[in-house]
C-alpha cells in the first residue's frame, strides 16, 4: 500500500439533524439575535456562487461582527457536529460556498472594517468582508493601492481563501505575495495569529500561506494584513491586434524573456473580441488582441511602451490603440473585465463553464494552439481570454445543460484541457481554486503531496466540519 492510499480517511459529516440544528441555533441565538436565520430566501441566496455547479443551500446562515463571535460560532458548530461554510460575497466560481452537506453558512460581509493603514510601512489591516474596491477607495488620498484585481469586487477574505490573482499579477504578484499576516479561527474555535508585519521571517511553519488557498477547509480568516504599493507616477495602456493567436502569445513570451516590466498583459482571441464588441457596443478589431499596461516614471513608461510596440510589430501586431487618460484606461479595462459576461451573451439561455489552467510561460503557445484545435474539433462555443503574462488562460464554454451530448462533450474537453496542462508542468487551476469542481484532479497534480494535504486536514479538522467536501 502506498502512502497516498494509506492517508487518513477524512470525516465527511452527515447532514445535521433537526435536533442538532435546533440545539445550535438555541445556543447562538442569545448572542446573535436576528443575525442567525433559517429563512429560505436567505439560505438560497447563500447556496450558490458564480459557478457552473448546482446550488446547495445551507440549513442556516449567520452574520458575525467580530472575531470573537466567529470563534463562538465555530466552537458551537464543533460541539453539535454541524458543518461550517465561510461566505464572502459569493463571487467564487468553483462551488466553494455551496453547502454540499448542509450546515451553517458564516457570512462575513458585515466584518468590513478597515482597521489600520500604515503608509510608512505600506501595509493595511482589514476585516475579511472588506472588498478590494472599498480598500482602494479608502486608500485613494494616500498615494497607495492594493494590487490584487480578480475582476469581480471580491472580498479580501474570499480572495485569500481561494488564492486569487488577476490582471495585475505579472508585476505585483497574487494574493499569496500580498498577505503578511492573518487572524484565523481554527476548527475547534481557537483564535490564531499567523505571520507578522515584518517583511520576512524564519520563525516556524508558514501558517499564513497554509491558510491562503485553503478555501475555508482549515479555518475562517477574520483579519488580514496586506501589502500596499505606491501608485505609479505614470500609467499607459494599449491594445494591439494580431492576425493569429500564435503571434500574440509569442509576443508575450518574448516580453517576459526580455524583461520588459509590464504591469498587465491580457489576451483575448477573435471570438472573445467579437463578443466584447457586441456586448459593450465597441469597435475593436475582431482579431486576437493583447491588452497591455505599463507603470512607472514618465520616462520609464515611455521606454517600456516603445520596446513593447517594437516587439509587437516584430510578431505581426497592428492596430495599436493607446490610452493614457484615466477615463480611457478605465474603459479599456472595463471591456476586458466584461469579457466573461460578453462571452455568455453569445448564446443566450446557455450555461457556462469557465476553465482555468496555468502552464509555464515556455509552454503557453503550444498549449493554446492545441486547445484551440480541440475547441474547433469539439464544436464548442468557447472564447479564450486570460492573464497570459502568467501563463494562465480561460475558456468560457457555452453549453445547453439539458443536452446529455453537449455535457459529455464538455466533460471530455475539460478533462483533456487539464491533462494537457498537467503534462506541460502546469496546474488545473491558476486562480479559481478547487472547491467541489476540481477535486478529482488533485491526486494527479500533487501525487504524494495530496496525501500530505489530507493528513493536514485530518489533523486540524478531525470532525470534518470546515467546508466539508471541498478541496480535499
Amino acid at each position: 500500500m502506498t502512502p497516498a492510499t494509506a492517508s487518513p480517511s477524512l470525516a465527511l459529516p452527515p447532514r445535521p439533524s433537526e435536533v442538532a440544528l435546533e440545539a445550535l441555533i438555541g445556543e447562538l441565538a442569545p448572542r446573535l439575535g436576528e443575525r442567525i436565520t433559517t429563512a429560505r430566501g436567505v439560505r438560497d441566496q447563500h447556496g450558490h456562487d458564480e459557478s457552473w455547479h448546482h446550488p446547495g443551500a445551507p440549513d442556516a446562515v449567520c452574520f458575525p461582527h467580530t472575531t470573537e463571535e466567529v470563534a463562538a460560532v465555530v466552537t458551537a458548530c464543533a460541539r453539535h457536529r454541524v458543518p461550517v461554510i465561510p461566505y464572502g460575497v459569493g463571487t467564487s466560481i468553483e462551488g466553494q460556498v455551496i453547502a454540499e452537506h448542509g450546515g451553517l453558512c458564516v457570512d462575513l460581509s458585515a466584518m468590513n472594517a478597515i482597521l489600520a493603514v500604515r503608509p510608512e510601512d505600506m501595509d493595511a489591516t482589514v476585516q475579511p468582508g472588506v472588498t478590494r474596491t472599498q480598500l482602494n477607495t479608502h486608500l485613494r488620498a494616500s498615494g497607495l493601492f492594493f494590487s490584487v484585481d480578480p475582476g469581480a469586487d471580491a472580498s479580501m477574505g474570499g480572495m485569500a481563501s481561494t488564492r486569487a490573482s488577476g490582471t495585475n499579477t505579472v508585476r505585483y504578484g497574487t494574493i499569496r505575495e500580498n498577505v503578511l499576516a492573518m487572524t484565523v479561527v481554527m476548527p475547534d474555535g481557537r483564535i490564531v495569529k499567523t505571520g507578522s508585519r515584518a517583511r520576512k521571517s524564519a520563525a516556524g511553519y508558514d501558517l499564513t500561506h497554509l491558510m491562503i488557498g485553503a478555501e475555508g477547509t482549515l479555518g475562517i480568516i477574520t483579519e488580514l494584513t496586506v501589502r500596499l504599493h505606491g501608485l505609479p507616477e505614470a500609467v499607459s495602456a494599449a491594445t494591439v491586434a494580431f492576425e493569429d493567436v500564435a503571434g500574440a502569445v509569442d509576443t508575450v513570451i518574448a516580453s517576459i524573456q526580455y524583461g520588459i516590466p509590464m504591469a498587465r498583459i491580457e489576451l483575448m482571441d477573435a471570438l472573445a473580441m467579437r463578443a466584447v464588441n457586441r456586448f459593450s457596443h465597441l469597435d475593436y478589431a475582431e482579431k486576437p488582441t493583447l491588452f497591455l499596461e505599463f507603470h512607472g516614471t514618465h520616462a520609464g513608461v515611455k521606454e517600456q511602451a516603445e520596446s513593447m510596440a517594437a516587439l509587437c510589430q516584430e510578431f505581426g501586431g497592428s492596430d495599436f490603440a493607446w490610452a493614457t487618460k484615466e477615463e480611457e484606461r478605465s474603459a479599456l479595462w472595463q471591456a476586458r473585465h466584461d469579457a466573461a459576461y460578453a462571452a455568455k451573451a453569445l448564446r443566450p439561455g446557455a450555461e457556462f463553464l469557465a476553465t482555468d489552467i496555468c502552464v509555464p510561460i515556455s509552454e503557453l503557445a503550444a498549449c493554446i494552439e492545441a486547445t484551440q484545435a480541440d475547441v474547433a474539433a469539439s464544436g464548442l462555443i468557447a472564447p479564450l481570454l486570460g492573464h497570459v503574462g502568467d501563463g494562465n488562460f480561460h475558456l468560457v464554454v457555452a453549453v445547453d445543460r439539458e443536452s446529455p451530448e453537449e455535457l459529455e462533450t464538455l466533460a471530455a474537453f475539460n478533462r483533456r484541457l487539464i491533462e494537457r496542462a498537467l503534462a506541460a508542468g502546469g496546474t488545473c487551476t491558476g486562480e479559481h481554486g478547487i472547491g467541489s469542481g476540481k477535486r478529482g484532479y488533485m491526486e494527479a497534480e500533487h501525487g504524494e503531496g495530496w496525501a500530505v494535504m489530507r493528513t493536514l486536514k485530518a489533523a486540524l479538522d478531525p470532525l470534518g466540519i470546515m467546508n466539508p467536501g471541498k478541496l480535499v
